[in-house]
């Protein structure tokens, strides 16, 4: 039964398996995204060839409600804003991504407004961005709510079938009516939550069941930490005599369709220039520790209000860190760096509020002098300090400074506004960030070939090395010997931006983790077959069992560039605690795959003993149970039931109807008949008496 159901199925409808949908977020004060009704919302299908075509779907059209097919071209503010005042028209929207547009930001103009160091209290006149729009081209298109699902359509073939089914079924010609059958979509992604985070919590925690069912969950997953000399792991708190210096950058990056994020400029090339910084200094703070310890941070969830490095600072205030807040001495933050033409510059940002303290603006000039005097020696970019009376941009920095006056500078490639013209958009991907490969390369000679972006970014991670190591407190007789290693970053670029799934990243992974990494990811809806970059939407927690593939790669990379390698079998690196001159309190020990050597089949595996751990990323809010919190982020994401689009021919209302007439009328004739049938049935079936059999 049934496989004829399915059977019947598959000839009414065409599934389309390659999609992204718009879902819903909700936070403190309100809920954004999208959704369909709990059955699903149906329409009959308009492409959208201009923004004057919008008269159809929105007026004119005879067969409402419509499901709108546009290319990314279209997918505008503008539009979006149009179809969502006339939601009673439009039944959804899909949008195919083609062509990048000369630039589109669906974010925010003053991104993490609430949620910095700039308040009524701290300095109202830098608050809001009063004094610098960080992105102008924001249009806050992801901050919208629609009553309506969006989707993203990700493979050309479903593409072209659905306007081949529009264009056999529903454009119109001349202006003549249309013809049924209709083609026609439909899109399920119907979600829970509804109103405020405070509100999805709450009934979350009604237990209904022995199982209570959650309706939203907070988003959050790891910060990856490595110090270039570990501490004890269990112990927490204040460090005496210690003094670190902080290198930070942020993993996570958005656009409308979350799953679509990609963040090549807006995270990417921050946190693959803090990578390869870390490799760099691995051998010079072996051979001549500075005085000062490093902490390489690489923090999940800013996008949404800081997550990971308001968590980093909680934790740090409450003993739950290794260090506490007053152990660190100064902060170095990577924000976006894209590629830099010969010439150019890179801008460094500070506090001008901790700055009126004469201690801290000195702290932060001899940085800019170390920055400006030693780190670029021989390289082909220089940086300059931007005004005093401008403020920090949207930084993980900013958290810190909300706790306590730091000194520290905010690395980035733009003065003033952002330069990125895609910020948290599907557009910032490799080939915004300039990532091009000669069409004659397989992947393995991709993943060696050093891109133009691959040696500008070289070239910043070596002045950042060797300003950290500077500021650390090295020897400076060292400094000219650290340099970041091209090769790395190209592959890295590779890895992150084009195909993950590639050789050089399953050598340095763990057996174990490779079908999380590299196979489906655990967020997944509908994920694509060929191969692609890690997703960089944070997700929602999955503490305490797994991270997310993106945080699992940073770990594992950051463990490989900074570890070293050992000669423990496999049994040994599961459990080296059993050894002498091994800790599992000082140091993390990972079993990973190894390269595959030349005429072989056989990986080469080996164990790597590194600093690198993983803590929580998850806002305090939800531990203090604060779901109104203005002090921490409060973003959740709605469950769902399942998510689905297919397409198929609708009849005409006048054929529906009679269908359902005729229909009607069968049943009521079979009742009827069957009702005379049971009354009469005495006399319609009566059995024929058989004369007795007489008796011989």
């Amino acid at each position: 039964y049934e496989h004829n159901s399915n059977s019947v199925a598959q000839k009414i409808y065409v599934e389309l398996n390659n999609t992204v949908p718009c879902v819903r977020l909700l936070n403190a004060t309100h809920q954004i995204g999208c959704q369909s009704s709990i059955s699903g919302d149906t329409g009959v299908i308009h492409v959208l060839e201009s923004e004057a075509d919008l008269e159809w779907p929105l007026s004119k059209g005879p067969n409402p409600p419509y499901m709108v097919l546009l290319e990314s071209s279209l997918f505008t503010k503008s539009i979006m804003m149009k179809m969502k005042n006339a939601s009673s028209r439009v039944a959804g929207v899909v949008v195919v991504p083609k062509t990048s547009p000369p630039e589109f930001s669906p974010h925010t103009t003053c991104p993490n407004e609430n949620t910095g160091v700039y308040t009524e209290t701290y300095d109202h006149n830098l608050a809001h961005c009063n004094t610098t729009v960080w992105n102008p081209r924001g249009n806050g298109l992801s901050y919208e709510e629609f009553d309506f699902p969006v989707f993203s359509l990700k493979e050309d073939n479903e593409t072209e079938v659905i306007k081949q089914c529009y264009f056999d079924h529903n454009r119109v010609v001349n202006g003549s009516g249309l013809q049924y059958p209709l083609c026609a979509m439909q899109l399920f992604s119907h979600m829970y939550a509804v109103t405020d985070t405070a509100t999805c919590m709450r009934r979350g925690s009604i237990d209904f069941s022995t199982s209570p069912v959650m309706v939203c969950n907070p988003l959050g997953d790891y910060n990856v930490c490595a110090f270039i000399r570990p501490y004890n792991s269990t112990a927490f708190g204040h460090k005496e005599n210690e003094s670190v210096v902080v290198a930070a950058a942020r993993l996570d990056s958005r656009a409308f369709f979350l799953q679509d994020s990609t963040g090549a400029e807006g995270s990417v090339s921050g946190f693959v220039t803090l990578l390869a910084a870390a490799q760099a200094l691995r051998e010079a703070t072996q051979e001549a520790p500075p005085t000062r310890n490093i902490l390489f941070a690489f923090f999940h969830g800013e996008v949404f209000d800081y997550i990971g490095s308001s968590r980093m600072v909680y934790d740090m205030k409450n003993n739950k860190f290794v260090i506490d807040l007053d152990n660190v001495h100064s902060i170095l933050e990577i924000g976006q760096v894209k590629t830099l033409r010969s010439g150019t510059n890179l801008f460094l940002h500070s506090d001008p509020v901790s700055r009126r303290n004469n201690t801290i603006h000195d702290e932060v000039r001899g940085s800019e002098m170390i920055l400006f005097v030693s780190s670029t020696a021989g390289l082909n970019f220089s940086f300059v300090e931007t005004g005093f009376s401008q403020p920090l941009p949207p930084s993980s920095f900013q958290r810190f400074l909300r706790a306590r006056a730091i000194p520290g500078i905010f690395l980035a490639d733009h003065q003033t506004a952002f330069n990125n013209r895609y910020y948290e958009s599907f557009y910032d991907d490799a080939a915004h960030l300039n990532l091009t490969y000669p069409s004659n390369l397989s992947p393995e000679e991709q993943l060696e070939f050093v891109t133009d972006t691959a040696k500008s970014l070289t070239e910043v991670a070596t002045a950042v090395a060797r300003a950290l190591f500077k500021q650390a407190g090295g020897n400076n007789s060292q400094v000219n010997n650290i340099n970041a290693d091209p090769k790395t970053v190209t592959q890295m670029l590779y890895g992150f931006l084009v195909r993950s799934n590639n050789s050089w990243f399953q050598a340095l992974m763990a057996p174990e983790l490779k079908d999380k990494v590299f196979g489906f990811s655990f967020h997944c809806v509908f994920c694509l077959s060929e191969p692609n970059p890690p997703q960089y939407y944070v997700g929602v927690a999955k503490l305490p069992h797994q991270a997310n593939a993106l945080t699992y790669l940073v770990q594992y990379l950051l463990a490989n560039l900074t570890g070293t390698a050992t000669n423990l079998t496999q049994s040994q690196c599961k459990k080296p605690d059993e050894l002498p001159n091994e800790s599992t309190y000082m140091y993390s020990y990972f079993w990973v795959q190894g390269m595959v050597p030349p005429n072989s089949t056989q990986r080469e595996s080996f164990c790597v003993r590194t600093a690198v751990r993983l803590a929580k990323a998850v806002s305090p809010a939800f531990d203090l149970g604060d779901y109104v919190s203005k002090e921490y982020s409060t973003w959740t994401e709605s469950q769902w039931t399942f998510i689905k689009a297919r397409i198929f021919l609708v009849a005409s209302r006048d054929l529906e109807m009679l269908t359902l007439g005729v229909g009607v009328a069968v049943l009521f004739t079979s009742l009827l008949v069957t009702y005379f049938v049971s009354t009469k049935a005495d006399v319609l079936f009566s059995a024929v008496r058989e004369p007795n059999n007489g008796a011989y």
